[in-house]
């Protein structure tokens, strides 16, 4: 690429997105998950705000633009992040990010389900090769399921990604124009924010403030500027630039950016078999999602 701010944004979206899953991690060491969930999606609408009001975009976006946006961020901010972080707090950073990367099947299944997707023999034996890449995480660990906190960890996940499946196929179904993203984030952020704040002080049991350590603090507010809005404004850069398509690919580098962290940073286990469910996982997604134009050398108009 000679397009350098191009490399540039494809690298930070790559990289931030593959670390957020050990971030996360990090940060309910100390801080109850639905903080985390809650402060990073508020202080990102803050950040948003302030880049509003600085390009004089700020504005009030309609009723039924907010019901749209309240329905996005129920069921991709609230739902699947915040369920991905309370996940977290009993399932390694690793093993979230692997049954996270396997949204794409239920998109599929869903969008087949609604009309939005054709049936192939091609899709169809790549979710077979994605859900025997999770009964290969299990077939040993299924005994771990007997952990009540695991159980539900385990629980949590699966519904973080029908819910981020669930707001992809709301979004395809409706095809609602974006108009200003930016503008629509800020209200997405803001209610998720609020919302999973208050689930914090209903659900967590002990949120003594004064145990929060700097380090969790640290990785939350890695999370809201890095994760959360760094990212995205890198991601919609990159769109100008290349194809959907394209930069779909990167969904396979964070998972194995994020499996490597876990293992380098926070001491996961990786097994040989985690590995080759890893592998199966991916390369089922990828053959779920796979379209020639991925490889062309292409321009999408700005």
């Amino acid at each position: 690429m000679k397009d350098y701010k191009l490399l540039f944004a494809v690298l930070t979206v790559a990289m931030v997105w593959g670390t957020t899953f050990l971030a996360i991690r990090v940060a309910v060491e100390t801080i109850p998950a639905w903080f985390v969930a809650g402060i990073r999606q508020f202080l990102a609408a803050l950040i948003m705000l302030v880049v509003l009001l600085s390009r004089k975009e700020f504005k009030w976006i309609g009723w039924k633009n907010l019901g749209y946006q309240i329905v996005f961020a129920s069921l991709m901010l609230i739902v699947a992040n915040g369920m991905t972080t309370v996940a977290e707090e009993t399932v390694s950073s690793s093993l979230a990010s692997l049954i996270s990367a396997c949204s794409p099947i239920l998109v599929f299944l869903g969008s087949l389900a609604v009309g939005l997707q054709k049936f192939s023999f091609r899709a169809l034996a790549g979710v077979l090769l994605c859900f025997s890449g999770i009964l290969f995480i299990f077939w040993d660990g299924i005994q771990d399921l007997a952990n009540p906190e695991y159980r539900m960890g385990m629980i949590f996940l699966f519904c973080a990604i029908a819910g981020w499946a669930s707001g992809t196929i709301f979004t395809k179904k409706l095809n609602i124009q974006s108009g200003n993203i930016t503008l629509n984030l800020f209200y997405q952020f803001l209610f998720a924010g609020v919302v999973q704040i208050i689930f914090a002080f209903l659900f967590s049991e002990n949120y003594n403030f004064g145990n929060w350590s700097l380090k969790s603090i640290s990785a939350m507010i890695y999370l809201a500027v890095f994760g959360s809005v760094a990212a995205f404004f890198a991601f919609h850069y990159a769109l100008t630039k290349i194809s959907p398509v394209q930069v779909s690919i990167l969904a396979y580098v964070n998972t194995i950016i994020a499996i490597f962290l876990g293992w380098l940073i926070m001491d996961e286990k990786i097994s040989l078999k985690f590995i080759l469910a890893a592998a199966m996982i991916i390369c089922g997604v990828f053959i779920i999602n796979y379209k020639p134009e991925m490889f062309r050398r292409q321009k999408v108009e700005a």
